[in-house]
């Protein structure tokens, strides 16, 4: 369960920015300062930050869309899975476009695939996962035999000359030859590569979609002892020193 409110108010809690948000970013490391300031006053972040929306004591998944992911993120998600429902697609393409950046949303951009497939393996189909995982390659491949082209947003992000690392390139090539190839390829169809302020739908479109495909642990996520809970407190305690 969620931890109490932090009892002692006086208590001013510093948080240390997570490594991965400032190395290489010419930023100072922060650690040394914030320990010089370490007194009576002053107090390193654990449980609850009051500047974010407290979880309830058993999360569900929708309640991450709510309460811990950026709003271009919600809206991504959310469209790329409405896009794919329109479309008639099957429910675990629907799912796989739901979950298929919740990474980003919540916990890490860097290998965001990797990430979020590892986050949702212990609650979805070994298909979703894979999708989730192969899509984070597969969207710098074009593959116009399906009707996908490379994206033009990412000459803007990445620069014309990007070229994918190796890992990526062996990652796509082997699951061009994969029997699911199609499940991850709908991923990178229904996604959207450039960011647009439009109408979010409706999450209640994905309720039941999401019962029958999303294994919601009677405990709350982050608290059922699977090997990805620790991702799921992560987001809910993103700021935790320790």
């Amino acid at each position: 369960m969620c931890e109490p409110e932090w009892p002692q108010p006086d208590r001013e809690r510093m948080i240390l920015p997570a490594p991965v948000g400032f190395l290489g970013t010419g930023m100072a490391d922060p650690e040394p300062g914030l320990f010089a300031r370490l007194d009576a006053g002053h107090v390193m972040m654990m449980g609850d930050n009051p500047a974010l929306p407290r979880m309830p004591a058993r999360p569900q998944l929708m309640d991450f869309f709510r309460l811990r992911f950026s709003d271009i993120t919600a809206r991504h998600l959310l469209t790329s899975a409405a896009r794919a429902l329109e479309a008639g697609q099957d429910e675990k393409i629907v799912v796989a476009c739901l979950l298929h950046d919740i990474s980003n949303g919540c916990l890490i951009r860097t290998d965001h695939g990797y990430w979020g497939a590892q986050m949702i393996a212990p609650y979805v189909s070994e298909e979703i996962a894979w999708a989730v995982q192969y899509h984070q390659a597969l969207r710098y491949f074009a593959d116009e035999a399906v009707g996908y082209s490379y994206p033009e947003s990412y000459a803007r992000f990445f620069g014309p000359d990007y070229v994918p690392p190796d890992y990526i390139r062996r990652d796509a090539e082997m699951a061009r030859e994969h029997r699911w190839y199609m499940t991850s390829r709908a991923v990178t169809l229904y996604d959207i590569y450039f960011f647009q302020d439009t109408p979010v739908p409706d999450p209640e479109l994905f309720t039941d979609i999401i019962g029958r495909n999303f294994r919601q642990p009677e405990e709350g996520l982050g608290f059922d002892s699977s090997p990805a809970a620790h991702m799921w407190r992560t987001a809910i305690w993103p700021n935790n020193f320790l």
